[in-house]
């Protein structure tokens, strides 16, 4: 009996969500199911990225020297949305060779919200995907679709965080 996969959602303002997003794959990987790590938005050197790669998932990420979407000229905010769509074209491909296994599309929400994806293709890859593929999305504020299609939905809330005492992000616990 094939088992359905299911969408799941981690969002909001706290900090966790791609950690909860790694966990998940981290324990597909361990039941040697596949996994497909994406992430949107972000310059390919976060300290997870590696490991998931050396445990035999497939990664995709961007360019170290990455620029924030709000920096950006339109050309190069254009230049970003080619290649993000192309990281999840190739994703997908990869998605297509395999029954059931994990997909996680990390920062989906502010990738959608920041037009660097095309929302038409985003929702393809979830609505789309072969019956036994969980899909993972991440974000702070997620679209209404997405949390209509989720089965599982966790809102991280930040209750409190270092940052707001004036302590930068640290190598290896938040990046």
């Amino acid at each position: 009996m094939e088992t359905k996969g299911l969408v799941h959602l981690y969002w909001g303002d706290g900090k966790g969500k791609t950690t909860a997003a790694v966990g998940l794959s981290l324990r597909a990987l361990g039941q040697k199911l596949p996994v497909v790590f994406l992430q949107f938005l972000k310059d390919g050197l976060s300290g997870e990225l590696q490991p998931l790669h050396q445990l035999g998932a497939k990664v995709f990420s961007g360019k170290p020297g990455m620029k924030f979407v709000f920096q950006m000229t339109p050309e190069e905010k254009a230049s970003l949305l080619e290649e993000q769509d192309q990281m999840l074209r190739q994703a997908l491909e990869l998605v297509s060779q395999n029954d059931r296994g994990v997909l996680v599309l990390d920062e989906a929400c502010a990738a959608l919200q920041t037009e660097t994806v095309s929302e038409s293709l985003l929702r393809r890859a979830v609505s789309d995907r072969p019956t036994g593929w969980e899909i993972v999305l991440t974000g702070r504020d997620p679209a209404l679709w997405m949390r209509e299609a989720a089965d599982y939905s966790t809102e991280m809330k930040c209750i409190s965080h270092p940052f707001e005492e004036g302590i930068p992000a640290r190598k290896g616990i938040e990046y």
